[in-house]
Formats: C-alpha cells, sequence, structure tokens
C-alpha cells in the first residue's frame, strides 16, 4: 500500500521548488534561497521549536497560520534572523517579497531562516532574487532537490523522502525534504522539514497527524544535545488527489498517518545520520518498557548520552554507559531485568543480561561496531511498550565544525 518514491516536496500533485543563490551566503556555490509553491491554496499545519529564544520566522508563521492556510513556503539559510531588533519586519519583508512576485497572499506564505544567530538578515539579496527564483520553479525531483540544497547549512548531503499511497481508491503522495546537521535535540518537532501531500484532509486533523507524529519521530533525534532556535516543521495539504476529505479518526486517517510516519522517520535518520562530524548512525530501539513515556524517555537517554556517543565512536562495546544513561533517565526500572545487544550489517551481539555482563568476543562487537549504521537494542522486561531515537557518534570533527561556525 506504500511505496516510496522520487519527488521529495514535488512528489505530491501541483506542487513547485526551486533554489538559488541569492547572495546571502558569501560562498557562490551555496544556494541560499528556497521556495515551494502549491498551485492552490492548501490546508496547513506546524510545529515550532519549544527553545524559549526562537527566531522572527516563528512569529510570523505563527499569525499566518492561525486559519490553517498555506501556500507557499520561502526559505533562506546563512543568517537565522534570530536575536535581531529588526527580526520581525525583515520577516514580514520576506513575505512581502514572495507575494509581490507570485500572486500569493502575504497571509498565506510561510517564512523560514537557518544560519547563524544575531546576525543581521539583509533583504536586498531576496528581493533580487526572487523573479529568478520564482521563474525557475520545478515541478520535478530537481526542483524539490535544488529547495533542498537552498535550506542546507553545515549539512553534507540532501535529505529528500517521498510515498504513494491510496486512499478510497485515490492515489496519495507525501513528500519532505529537510535540513539539520546541529544544534539538533529534543524536543520540538525538528530542525527545518518542509512537508507536502495532494491528499485531502482537514487542517485539524492535519495538525493532529503531525502533532501526534512528531512525538515518536523528530522529537526522538539528538546529535547534539542543542534545541534550535528556528525549529519548523511544516505541512501543506492541497487535496488535488481527489480522495473524501478526511475530518474525524478512522481508517483513512490511519492510512494518512502512515505514510507521514514512513517520510518522517526517513528523514529523521538522514538528519541523525548526518549529524556534524559524525561517522555513524545510530538507533536505539527499547522495548519492553511500562508505559509509551517511559519508552521514549529511556530511548533518548540512551541516544543522547556524549560517552555512548563517543563509545561508537570509538567502536567500542562499552554497554556500562548504556546502563548509565537509563539510570539518570528519570524513569524507575529493574535494572536486574535489563538486555543489552549491538547489531549491524555485520551481525547482532549480546553483551548484557539481567543487568550484568556476559562473555562476548571484543572482535566480533568491534566488527559490528565499525559499520555506517548501528542498532543499540534494550529490553527491560517490564511491559509492552517501545520506542525508537535516532541519534549519532561523537567525533573531533564536531568540535572543529563548531569552533569556527561563524567564520
Amino acid at each position: 500500500m506504500y511505496e516510496l518514491i522520487e519527488g521529495g516536496v514535488c512528489a505530491a500533485k501541483g506542487f513547485r521548488a526551486n533554489g538559488i543563490h541569492c547572495g546571502i551566503r558569501r560562498n557562490r556555490s551555496k544556494l541560499d534561497l528556497g521556495l515551494i509553491v502549491s498551485d492552490v491554496p492548501c490546508q496547513a499545519a506546524a510545529v515550532y521549536t519549544t527553545n524559549l529564544v526562537k527566531g522572527a520566522p516563528i512569529y510570523v508563521d505563527q499569525a499566518h497560520l492561525s486559519n490553517g492556510i498555506a501556500q507557499a513556503v520561502i526559505c533562506n539559510s546563512g543568517i537565522a534572523n534570530t536575536c535581531n531588533s529588526d527580526g520581525l519586519e525583515k520577516a514580514n519583508r520576506m513575505a512581502a517579497v514572495c507575494s509581490r512576485v507570485t500572486g500569493i497572499p502575504e497571509d498565506d506564505i510561510i517564512v523560514a531562516s537557518t544560519g547563524v544567530i544575531g546576525q543581521p538578515l539583509s533583504i536586498e539579496p531576496i528581493e533580487n532574487g526572487m523573479e529568478e527564483l520564482f521563474s525557475g520553479l520545478q515541478e520535478s525531483c530537481e526542483g524539490s532537490l535544488l529547495a533542498e540544497q537552498a535550506i542546507m547549512t553545515t549539512d553534507t548531503k540532501p535529505k529528500m523522502a517521498a510515498v504513494s499511497f491510496e486512499i478510497q481508491g485515490k492515489t496519495c503522495h507525501l513528500g519532505g525534504i529537510a535540513k539539520g546537521s546541529g544544534m539538533i535535540h529534543p524536543n520540538m518537532a525538528t530542525m527545518l522539514v518542509f512537508i507536502t501531500t495532494d491528499a485531502a484532509i482537514s487542517h485539524e486533523m492535519l495538525q493532529k497527524a503531525l502533532s501526534h507524529d512528531v512525538q515518536s519521530t523528530f522529537n526522538m533525534t539528538s546529535v547534539d544535545g542543542d534545541t534550535s532556535t528556528n525549529d519548523t516543521c511544516c505541512i501543506l495539504a492541497n487535496g488535488l488527489a481527489g480522495n473524501p476529505v478526511i475530518t474525524e479518526d478512522g481508517d483513512d486517517f490511519k492510512i494518512f498517518m502512515k505514510a507521514l510516519n514512513t517520510v518522517t522517520i526517513q528523514l529523521c535518520r538522514e538528519i541523525a545520520g548526518d549529524g556534524e562530524g559524525a561517522t555513524r548512525l545510530l538507533e536505539c530501539r527499547l522495548t519492553g518498557a511500562v508505559t509509551e513515556e517511559d519508552a521514549r524517555n529511556l530511548a533518548k537517554s540512551v541516544i543522547c548520552s556524549s560517552l555512548v556517543k563517543a563509545a561508537m565512536f570509538g567502536a567500542d562495546a562499552n554497554w556500562g554507559r548504556i546502563l548509565c544513561a537509563l539510570g539518570y533517565a528519570g524513569v524507575q526500572i529493574d535494572v536486574s531485568r535489563v538486555d543489552v545487544s549491538f547489531s549491524s550489517d555485520k551481525g547482532e551481539i549480546q553483551v548484557c543480561r539481567d543487568g550484568s555482563g556476559v562473555d562476548f568476543s571484543e572482535e566480533k562487537a568491534k566488527e559490528i561496531l565499525l559499520e555506517k549504521e548501528i542498532d543499540i537494542l534494550v529490553t527491560l522486561h517490564e511491559g509492552s511498550a517501545e520506542a525508537r531515537a535516532w541519534g549519532c557518534d561523537l567525533t573531533y570533527d564536531y568540535v572543529k565544525i563548531n569552533g569556527d561556525y561563524r567564520t
């Protein structure tokens, strides 16, 4: 029923995208302005950072999305437009410039910025580049890729995903792009994620779907323990697939939720695997917890541990650090029942049973942990709840990248 497809934000009918270098960033090889447009107005929903220090675009978007309608997303990279006295003015001007060229009402435009905090955003490059950006919109995977490249900062590779699915005989599509490599940590929603779909669904159900989904996806992703100031995840649904409008819980809503989750999990894995300086993608799969909340808190504690992340960088099967992270997660567990294993394409090895170490081959463990994708398997044997969390190893390069980020 669900098929992974190409196209990113252009996989859904009626969406076009583009990205250009307009001059915000000094490096002309880096795209710095992206645009996503729907042919028709969309039902829309969003979630934002929980950081008390928020980028100016978030306040503009909260006002623009108060009616649940949007038709375009404009985003720049290089400057975050955060902690600036003229931030709101600049964010509103971005929407005004986009509106003037696209013909879309300002209130139906979502604005986003990412980059260095505390530096003023120049609007002139955006004004000068908007005609080129709009005229180059493409209804193709290439258009999605250009928009994705325009929102990347320290990312080393694009992050896109899309899926097709059926609702009452109508083929629907849902796709997304994301940026995120550093300053990634629960809780909010995520870094910057833009999702589009041609499924017909009400604003209320779209918000319900997104708010529920992020709890088990983007809120379970951490690279470095820093929650960004500009995190925004939004979704636009233009209804062009022609399915009966989803207005309540039921089978259709469950199908939509599964499609959304398929895309967001893929984006989470790509974000975590592309963490600043990272060499390995880590996934903690925790089972046997009493409640889902317990499972999430425990899995996040493991994936956020700097000592666990450092051990994974060194391919060191130091399972004691995992039990340590479980112990300070704020959840009551019976340590004497905890099992821990490591798994990758090279196999699986148990390193802890009933809270105590077991004999295992260090050579085999090293072989497993030298792979690019590592699963940390934790079983509590206390209940049926489970959770997954995603992260990456902690390397020397993380410090080097963030030691001179502004330069």
